[in-house]
């Protein structure tokens, strides 16, 4: 078990919403929802593909996927 603290983006609120945390463990970044407390799903990236998802995400690669998020 990592002894990495967890750490809440600063974007996030403090309402309990939408928030995710990230460490880094054995080499890996890991993404989880701070709702969850370990008990949900975390997602592990190297750092390479953490840094092309941080890069596609600030392109706004990702944003046609907002309307699809409204509409559901």
């Amino acid at each position: 078990m990592s002894t990495t603290p967890w750490v809440k983006a600063s974007r996030s609120g403090s309402n309990g919403g939408q928030c995710v945390e990230l460490r880094q463990d054995n080499g890996m970044i890991e993404v989880r929802d701070s709702k969850d407390k370990g008990s949900g799903p975390i997602l592990r990236f190297t750092d390479v593909e953490f840094a092309a998802f941080l890069e596609a995400a600030k392109d706004l690669e990702f944003d046609h996927l907002l309307g699809a998020i409204a509409s559901s």
